[in-house]
């Protein structure tokens, strides 16, 4: 089916890091620069959303001049302030208005507890490549939250990427593997950018090689629908390079510590929500 959002106009409560990667995917593709604002109490913030997304777009430090005129409401602060940031917008937001969570941790039942009654919410835990178009967002819907909201908001955050629909009681570990994740990747980038330096590569051209190799892999995981460790299998010959390199990486507890990391951010997430 295709989504009309001519008349969707899109508000981001937060202008942050998060916020102007969604806000930079949807105006690249079906939302016109006109019909997004920001509101943010940090002027650093809403240039750098300004200057991301493009000239047109709304920005203030006041909810109520962003919210009265959308249709689509992003809650894009951070979680420790994710109440307050509610009680202020309370007075703003009513049940005509689609309102979309990037908080990481707070349940769908604590954000409609503090809105207008039949409010529509979905929660959404979404990640930092999205400002490049390769994000991975999945989407959890509210009690009120119709099955066209969610395929809109699935439509909107596929123009920034991956965006998968999941039980709520799954998001805090969708937050643990992709929200988190991007961290991940890019550490294990660093040290095998350190890596090619000691071995005698100079620096820029080690982080590339290094960057472009996780992307291609990433994009063979995808493309093919293969396991990883069939692809992995393909790149190891006996008695070779790579089977050398695995051994050290299992040696050192690769494996284990990403999946160590995956568990510590989701623990972490369900806290927040307890919080």
């Amino acid at each position: 089916m295709q989504m009309n959002f001519d008349d969707e106009k899109i508000a981001f409560i937060g202008a942050g890091q998060m916020a102007t990667a969604l806000a930079s995917g949807f105006a690249r593709s079906f939302v016109l620069p006109t019909a997004i604002s920001a509101c943010d109490p940090s002027e650093e913030a809403r240039e750098r959303f300004l200057s991301a997304v493009g000239d047109g777009v709304k920005i203030s430090g006041v909810m109520g001049d962003v919210v009265s005129d959308a249709t689509i409401v992003f809650l894009a602060v951070k979680p420790q302030v994710m109440f307050a940031a509610l009680e202020e917008l309370s007075t703003s937001v009513t049940p005509d208005h689609l309102v979309v969570s990037i908080a990481a941790g707070i349940p769908l039942k604590q954000l409609e507890s503090r809105m207008p009654s039949g409010t529509r919410v979905i929660r959404v835990m979404p990640n930092t490549p999205c400002l490049v178009g390769k994000g991975a967002s999945g989407i959890s819907a509210g009690k009120h939250a119709t099955p066209g909201d969610v395929e809109l908001i699935t439509t909107l955050l596929q123009t920034a990427g991956l965006a998968e629909v999941f039980p709520e009681s799954l998001l805090d570990a969708v937050t643990g593997l992709s929200g988190s994740g991007p961290a991940y990747a890019f550490q294990i980038i660093e040290a095998l950018s350190d890596g090619g330096v000691k071995v005698g590569l100079p620096r820029a051209a080690a982080t590339r090689l290094a960057a472009q190799t996780l992307l291609g892999a990433a994009e063979m995981v995808l493309r093919t629908g293969r396991h990883p460790a069939e692809l992995k299998d393909g790149v190891t010959s006996p008695g070779g390079t790579t089977i050398a390199a695995l051994h050290a990486l299992e040696q050192g507890g690769l494996r284990a510590a990403l999946m160590d990391a995956v568990e510590a951010s989701t623990v972490r997430s369900r806290e927040l929500g307890a919080g």
